[in-house]
Parts: C-alpha cells; sequence; structure tokens
C-alpha cells in the first residue's frame, strides 16, 4: 500500500520525521517495505520561460526556442511539439539530467542548429500518457524553480505492507487512523457535503437485490451535465504517486477516492443503461460478458454481476462491463458504492486471474457504514471536476442492514494473557481513540462497541490484542509460559499436523534428511517423467517457466535436488520429503485437489565412506525397509509389496499395499529419467500416501498388555528353497501353522550357495515363550519340530 506522506497530513498534522512514523507503524502492525520519491528522476527538471520561438530554418516541424531557466544564460532548444510558443513557462530537462526510462539529455545539434536541453511533455516526464504537445506550466511557476516543488508533486512515499485481516488501512484514512492513535493526534475527515439539485434520484433509477447474502447494501447517486475531460493536475499526479494511472475527471474520482477512504466505487455511463433500472443478481452459469479490458470471459453461477433492466453491465466487485463504460461522451453518471460478500469476489477474481485494486479490497472487507461517506465524498469531487449537477438524494437497497458489534472485555483475563498490568485508564483510552465505545457499567466486565471499519475485531482477544500493540509488543517481557496438558486430551484423535510430526521425526532417526521445495515445478519436469498431464494446474503468472505449473508427485522435485547434490559433489543421499501434490479438479472451489505425500529418495553408497563394511550401493532392500519400518512405526503392521507393471518413471516398481488399500509405490527411477538428473548409479525412490496412512493409523487402537516376565526360547531354521519361492510366502507359512507357544518369527539371514543354481538359503528364528511359565526346551523342540515337518509338506523346500 502505497501512502503519500503530504496526503496522509491533510488528515492528521503529523510534523515528525518519516522515518519515526514508518518505525512506530511497524510497531503497529503495519509493517513499513521502503520509503520512496516516486517522482525522483525528474528532480533535474526545473522550469523555464520561453522567450522566443521561431521556425527551424532547416524543417517545418521544429522550434527553435531560447528558453530562460534562471541561470542567467538563455538556452538554445529545439523542439518539435506544435504547442510551444513564446511566452510559456515550461518544463525543462538541462543537459546532464536524466528522464524517466534513462533518457539523459546531452548536447545536440539537430539539423545544424544547436540544442541544450529538452523542453517536455507529461509522457517524457512520466506524469501521464498525454504527448500531443509539451506541458504547458501555469504563469505563476518561477523560472528556475525545480519542477516538482512548481507543481508540488508528491516527494515521499511509504510502501506499507497490509495483513489480510486490516482491510481497514488499505487507504489513506486507515493508515491516519493509526498514526494518530500511535501519535495522540486529531483526525480531521475531508469535507463531503453535496449540493443538491434537480429531480430526486430515487425516481430514475431503481435498485434490485437478488440476495441480502450476496450484496448487504446498494447506493447509487445520480449526475447530470457531466463535462468529461482530464481531472486537476493535483488529483492526476497524486494518483500517478502512489501507482494509479489517471484516465479521466469521473474515473479518477472513483480511484481517488477509493485510495483516500478505502471504498471501491463504479461510475456507470447512465444513458448506457437499460431499464432505468440496476439489479444485483449472479451470472448465469456459462454466460459470457466482457470486461472494460475488453476480453470476453465466461462466467459461474457462483459469480455476481451488476445488471440493468436487459443485461449484465459489471462483474461485481471486480471491474466494470465495456457495455456501459464511461467515455468522452458522457453526460449522465450513475455512481455505485456498494458492499459485496468477500468470499464471492475472492473466488471470482482468482478464477478469472483479474485483481484490481476493488477486487483487492472488496474480497477483504470494506466499511458498510463508511459506504454513504464515499458516495457523498466520490459526488462532491465530481462536481468539481467536470461541473457536473448531483441529483437530489441517495438510491439505496440495504437487505441486510449492518450490525453494531458489541463485545465483552475483562482487563484481568487481558492482562493475564499480556503477562502485564496494564491500567484501566489506558484501556479506556486507547480504545476510545480507536474509535470505539466504552460502556463501564460492570467494572469487572466492560462492554465494548468496536467501530464499522474493524471488521477484524471479532471477539474479545482481539480487543486484548489492540492493547498490546498500541502498548508496544516489543515491551511485553519475554516470560516462559506454564504449559499443563490435561488428561482429557489422551485418547483424542491425532491431527493432521501432529501426524505429519510424526512422521517426520521417525524419517529424520532412521537417518533421511528432509527437503522443503517450492510446490512449483516445470512443465518439462512432469513430461520428463512422463506424469499424466491433463490433472495439471499452470500458473497463471510464473516467476520462471521452470516453475509453470503445480506439482502432481514429489518425485520432480527429489530429483531436482538429487541434481544439485550431485552437482555439488555430494552423491550419497538419503532424502525425503512430507508435503502437498495437486491436481485439478472442476468441482472443488479452488479448482484444486490436494493429497499429501511422503516422497523418500536413495541414492550411493549404503554407508558413509568412514563405515567399516564395503561399501555396496543402497538398493531395493533398503528402501524396502524403510517402507516397513514406517509402517511398524506406526503399528500399522506388515504391508504387501506385488510387482507393478507399466509404471511411467520407476522400473522395476512394486505397490505397496496394506488390508487390500493401495498406499503407494516403491522402485526404481527408469535409466533414462536417472541419467537426466546426473545420476550415474541406481536411484531409488518410495512415494506414499499420506493421507490414506493417516487414516489407517488413526483407525488403529491402542492396547496394552503386560511386558513379558518369563525368558523367551529361540531355535533357528535354515531351508533351502528354489529363487522363485519369496521369503515372505515362507515365513507366512510357519505363522499359518501356528506352533504352540509361538511369539514371532524373523529372516535373519539369506545365503546363495552356488551362482549356477537357481536356490538359495533362508535362515528363520522364531521366538517361543509361555504367559505363565518358563518353557522347558523339550517342549520347544516338539513344537518345533512339528512345525519343520508341515513347512516341509507345504512348500518345495528341504533343510
Amino acid at each position: 500500500m502505497l501512502i503519500s506522506l503530504s496526503w496522509l497530513r491533510e488528515f492528521v498534522p503529523y510534523e515528525g520525521d518519516v522515518q519515526n512514523l514508518g518505525d512506530r507503524l511497524t510497531m503497529l502492525g503495519l509493517e513499513l517495505e521502503g520509503i520512496h520519491d516516486p517522482f525522483a528522476e525528474i528532480a533535474q527538471v526545473v522550469v523555464g520561460h520561453v522567450t522566443e520561438c521561431a521556425r527551424h530554418p532547416e524543417s517545418d516541424h521544429l522550434s527553435v526556442c531560447s528558453v530562460d531557466i534562471g541561470t542567467g544564460e538563455l538556452l538554445s532548444i529545439v523542439c518539435g511539439a506544435p504547442n510551444v510558443a513564446a511566452g510559456q513557462k515550461v518544463p525543462v530537462a538541462p543537459v546532464g539530467s536524466t528522464l524517466p526510462g534513462g533518457l539523459q539529455i546531452k548536447k545536440a545539434k539537430l539539423r545544424g542548429v544547436p540544442s541544450m536541453g529538452m523542453i517536455c511533455s507529461e509522457r517524457e516526464l512520466g506524469l501521464s500518457e498525454a504527448h500531443e504537445g509539451i506541458l504547458v506550466l501555469p504563469d505563476s511557476c518561477g523560472v528556475g524553480r525545480p519542477l516538482t516543488e512548481a507543481l508540488n508533486l508528491e516527494r515521499t512515499v511509504l510502501d506499507i505492507s497490509i495483513t489480510p485481516n486490516r482491510a481497514d488501512c488499505l487507504s489513506v484514512l486507515g493508515i491516519a487512523r493509526e498514526t494518530a492513535l500511535a501519535f495522540g493526534l486529531p483526525l480531521t475527515m475531508p469535507s463531503c457535503a453535496v449540493e443538491e439539485g434537480g429531480e430526486d434520484a430515487a425516481g430514475l433509477l431503481a435498485l434490485e437485490i437478488a440476495d441480502g447474502e450476496l450484496c448487504p447494501l446498494y447506493q447509487a447517486r445520480l449526475l447530470s451535465g457531466v463535462r468529461m475531460g482530464k481531472a486537476p493536475d493535483w488529483m492526476r499526479y497524486r494518483l500517478t504517486a502512489v501507482g494509479l494511472r489517471p484516465i479521466s475527471n469521473i474515473v479518477d474520482v472513483t480511484n481517488y477516492v477509493m485510495m483516500e477512504l478505502g471504498h471501491p466505487l463504479h461510475a456507470f455511463d447512465r444513458d448506457l443503461l437499460a431499464g432505468a433500472k440496476i439489479r444485483v443478481a449472479p451470472a448465469i452459469d456459462g454466460m459470457l460478458f466482457t470486461t472494460l479490458d475488453g476480453q470476453e470471459r465466461k462466467l459461474l453461477a457462483s459469480d455476481l454481476l451488476i445488471w440493468d433492466g436487459e443485461k449484465p453491465v459489471a462483474l461485481a466487485g471486480v471491474m466494470g462491463g465495456l457495455n456501459s463504460e464511461i467515455g468522452d461522451g458522457t453526460t449522465e453518471v450513475a455512481l455505485e458504492c456498494a458492499v459485496f460478500r468477500p468470499g464471492t469476489i475472492r473466488r471470482t477474481a482468482r478464477r478469472l486471474a483479474l485483481p484490481s485494486e476493488a477486487s483487492y479490497r472488496f474480497e477483504r472487507g470494506v466499511d458498510q457504514v463508511g459506504a454513504r461517506l464515499a458516495v457523498d465524498r466520490a459526488a462532491r469531487l465530481m462536481a468539481e471536476v467536470s461541473g457536473a449537477r448531483v441529483l437530489r438524494g441517495v438510491v439505496t437497497a440495504e437487505p441486510k442492514p449492518w450490525t453494531t458489534r458489541v463485545h465483552g472485555f475483562r482487563l484481568g483475563r487481558c492482562n493475564d494473557l499480556l503477562g502485564l498490568e496494564l491500567a484501566p485508564e489506558f484501556a479506556r483510552e486507547t480504545f476510545t481513540r480507536m474509535g470505539c465505545l466504552v460502556d463501564e457499567s460492570d467494572a469487572a466486565r466492560w462492554s465494548v462497541t468496536t467501530p464499522p471499519w474493524r471488521l477484524d475485531l471479532e471477539r474479545e482477544v482481539d480487543l486484548s490484542e489492540e492493547l498490546a500493540r498500541v502498548y508496544g509488543v516489543d515491551r511485553i517481557p519475554a516470560v516462559l509460559p506454564r504449559v499443563a496438558k490435561s488428561l482429557d486430551v489422551v485418547g483424542r484423535e491425532e491431527g493432521e499436523f501432529a501426524f505429519n510430526r510424526r512422521i517426520k521425526a521417525w524419517a529424520s532417526g532412521v537417518g533421511l534428511r528432509e527437503v522443503v521445495n517450492y510446490s512449483f515445478v516445470g512443465q518439462k519436469d512432469l513430461d520428463l517423467l512422463c506424469l499424466e498431464g491433463g490433472c495439471r494446474i499452470a500458473i497463471a503468472n510464473p516467476l520462471t517457466e521452470e516453475q509453470n505449473v503445480l506439482r502432481t508427485a514429489v518425485a520432480p522435485s527429489l530429483l531436482q535436488n538429487l541434481k544439485h547434490n550431485i552437482a555439488q559433489g555430494n552423491a550419497r543421499l538419503r532424502l525425503f520429503e512430507l508435503a502437498r501434490v495437486y491436481f485439478e479438479d472442476q468441482d472443488s472451489e479452488t479448482r484444486a485437489r490436494e493429497h499429501t505425500r511422503l516422497g523418500i529418495l536413495l541414492h550411493g553408497p549404503r554407508f558413509a565412506e568412514d563405515w567399516p563394511w564395503p561399501l555396496e550401493d543402497a538398493d531395493y532392500l533398503d528402501a524396502k525397509g524403510l517402507v516397513e519400518g514406517l509402517f511398524e512405526h506406526l503399528k500399522l503392521g506388515r504391508p504387501e509389496f506385488a510387482a507393478l507393471d507399466g509404471h511411467c518413471f520407476l522400473e522395476p516398481a512394486v505397490a505397496v499395499s496394506l488390508e487390500g488399500k493401495t498406499l503407494g509405490t516403491l522402485g526404481r527411477v527408469k535409466a533414462d529419467m536417472a541419467d537426466a538428473h546426473h545420476a550415474r548409479r541406481e536411484v531409488w525412490m518410495a512415494d506414499l500416501d499420506v493421507d490414506l496412512l493417516r487414516a489407517l493409523h488413526t483407525a488403529r487402537k491402542v492396547e496394552f498388555r503386560p511386558l513379558p516376565t518369563f525368558p523367551p526360547v529361540r531355535r533357528d531354521v535354515t531351508v533351502t528353497c528354489p529363487g522363485g519361492l519369496a521369503a515372505e510366502s515362507v515365513r507366512r507359512t510357519i505363522q499359518e501353522l501356528r506352533p504352540q507357544f509361538l511369539e514371532s518369527v524373523e529372516m535373519v539371514d539369506l545365503f546363495t550357495p552356488a551362482p549356477d543354481k537357481d536356490e538359495r538359503n533362508l535362515t528363520f528364528r522364531l521366538t517361543y515363550r509361555h504367559s505363565a511359565r518358563t518353557l522347558k526346551d523339550k517342549e520347544v523342540d516338539k513344537e518345533h519340530g512339528k512345525m519343520v515337518d508341515g513347512l516341509l509338506q507345504k512348500l518345495p523346500v528341504r533343510l
């Protein structure tokens, strides 16, 4: 939000240092981003007086001027403007100065005549787009005076970052209120008295609102006898200083009042409104509407429109329509000042990628009570700058009047929250200066009526926060809070954040390093992995082409991390990322469907270089072990792994499932794709659905059992089996035989005795235990022998 210091001083008499003002606003929660001079590029331009003007001897369209700029020497300047004449006061850029756009003024000869500077137009000065001729200054401007002083241009503009909840500060008035609060200064409101005449506006325009929830208030003033033209210089230059482009006197007034009071307005050409009627109603699904920028847009039934008696004329709260645009021939104006539901405006502006200064304010909320002040202020200014007559009365429809909000406030509770001892006098004075009404009839619990422009004050704690920021958050002593946790929370469902934190703690504990990537990747990154293209969400205004789409998988980001680390000489990687992926979904309010995924990437040696083992590369067993470890950590049981054919970027690949639900995939990145990321070794990845993991984890019921008090008895069994027989099949068969006293079965070794034979030796360790007594070897041997016999009968294995 750009705020002109001189404009601010029209509301509040602050005469202190601008940096001090910015620092104080920052401590109030309105962070100062910077202070700049919007007209610094024309600071060297001065006022000149054209003493003589003659035709160029070698050109029909050039003039040779003698110009006095107060240095005691007349400058010879060649000018091509058709309106230059002797006796004029003009802006002159002398030799050595630089104009907006980087144009440096140097000594020159134009067709044999020396030129020692440049007489400038408004466009060359960056004041407007006008370039039909030079800018002719008022005769009152002193020769040699800097142009910025002569035109009283804004020289100090504060760039203030406004948080989304402080919509009331998106105006000069809002910042003035905060300045008055910070420094104890009076606030002066602009003059809004309107001189009315002629017919009653209510008899000339009918209003109809289809749904008061979508549009609680709609007001209109009518103006007749408008003369279109340029707005006064002071208004145009002030708008330029705060980043707005001047257009015409009527449109500039709407922008001026929006920046001044924070309420967007819109002006219609009343002659283009059919049926002497304005109706606020939703769009028809699929209809087309052309906005002021000339773009035809397809609308949804959730979009809100302003209609006349026959057709839509504006996209409510976002942009007007081309069919009711104010033009050079406009003489009758309908001035709109309305309040719309923020969520409706936000969805429309986001979906159509059509942000505007108006939508930026409407989607955060505007002052419904202050709307009358804004429409009166705009009508007064329009009458002044266009000679229009304001018709009597304001046409108003308010199906949902503003409800005054009253909150209870306990000073004792506030002090407990803040750790302070604020006095009642401080609280009373602060609330009053904020515009609140305080009822202290109950000393323990005040009733505080908040002003209609402070939409963020919704509950008692918000009032405590106001006292804290006015007192000074930096002055509140840092004290560790006393944290007490009730046993009532035991057994409650774990939230998403806590579950994700649990997974991150596990990943860090098993030696994985967390990476945090942007959600944006490039289309080519997804194409490289052959990921589906129909569900992608393209970024409307990407920062770079490498980040022009929302990712549909975590794999592209992890592979980019791999590529970057290899380039830095770090080839041994154990990475994980817990993040969201995005898919297009037209049925969603945001047009996006989000899922949380866990990605794991392994590359390089299994052990670190200083580990006293052979430097073998990580393989399938490492990745599979991590997945099994996660399931064990979450108490989900043992997952199942099944071969998966035709995966887009993994080969070989397996599907990870549990209880018949597919939870993700695991496998090796295809060689060509790994090579594209500079990997010279195998890259193993796992991609798991965290949302489904959380649902399964939440459904598990915690059961407690006593710790075993009697010692276990362990027996190992080694079987020789065909190479195609899965170890899991052997383990599952042992469990199905159900030997008495069996507590657990684990595979502890694998050995291939002869490379030329398709056989291998698998060793399993069986643990036996009795819950009530110590087992004897004889009992265990008997059960163990039965198990071995059954295993030999059921499977093609031998001892």
